[in-house]
């Protein structure tokens, strides 16, 4: 079984680190079968499956179950996705991180955003604030001896927000000086954008699955380290399915599966 510590190496390959995101236990035994190297929940995809929005909607004991059952039934090393740590008390996500460490999971990520629960808006919160909360995680979780890996995802370009390339290299050195291991940029796409995050910090970026995505070759030109697919393989399955019982309701036969 892999720990963190291997799980960290795969992030300074001359290849990127190619993740698929999963979101049950037939999921991650499918990328297992495709010679996968490693996998990564999509919070929202589970999210979605068990009926909630994505943002912390979801209660952190059933993704734990979900975790558990994938972390049982399948080989490969394990990140899981914590959104934004499912509590603005350190201590309280330094449990959850531990709870997560106790069933095998080698990485987390967690992110700078949060999901207003009453308009459903997303925003960033300030990267000052979110790094002393992410310093406290990883002090505390130093003092207990328990080591992941923790990818820190910053909503800077999914945000849109102004200066998005400035800020996001704001946010990583003090990520990086709060004990992040690697630097998630969802939504980044453009080539000098991507170049300019990836010189900027020591480390590894991870970008996202994004329909103008450079190819991976590309990506591995401009030094990116990881690259993940989101929740979008999840959409594109439920979409596939939606036509599937579609054809079958207009067609009133089953022929269309086979």
């Amino acid at each position: 079984m892999m720990n963190a510590a291997d799980f960290k190496s795969l992030h300074q390959q001359l290849e990127p680190l190619l993740i698929c995101n999963v979101w049950d236990v037939a999921s991650a035994q499918i990328a297992e079968k495709n010679g996968f190297k490693a996998i990564g929940t999509s919070s929202a995809a589970i999210a979605s499956m068990l009926g909630y929005a994505d943002g912390e909607f979801m209660p952190f004991n059933e993704l734990l179950f979900i975790v558990k059952r994938i972390a049982l039934s399948c080989k490969l090393p394990l990140s899981v996705d914590m959104e934004a740590g499912f509590c603005d008390e350190p201590a309280v996500t330094v449990g959850y991180i531990k709870a997560l460490a106790e069933i095998g999971v080698v990485g987390i990520n967690i992110e700078d955003s949060k999901v207003n629960k009453i308009n459903g808006e997303r925003s960033l919160v300030n990267e000052n604030h979110f790094a002393n909360y992410l310093l406290a995680i990883t002090t505390q979780l130093a003092k207990d001896k328990i080591s992941l890996f923790i990818n820190v995802r910053t909503d800077t370009f999914l945000l849109g927000v102004e200066g998005a390339t400035q800020a996001t290299q704001k946010r990583a050195k003090l990520y990086q000086d709060a004990g992040a291991d690697g630097l998630f940029v969802p939504c980044i796409v453009e080539a000098e954008a991507t170049k300019a995050v990836v010189n900027s910090t020591t480390l590894p970026v991870n970008v996202m699955c994004m329909p103008d995505l450079a190819d991976f070759a590309e990506l591995k030109s401009f030094g990116v380290k990881r690259i993940s697919m989101g929740n979008f393989i999840f959409d594109s399955l439920q979409n596939e399915m939606t036509t599937r019982l579609n054809n079958i309701v207009q067609s009133q036969s089953f022929r269309s599966i086979f």
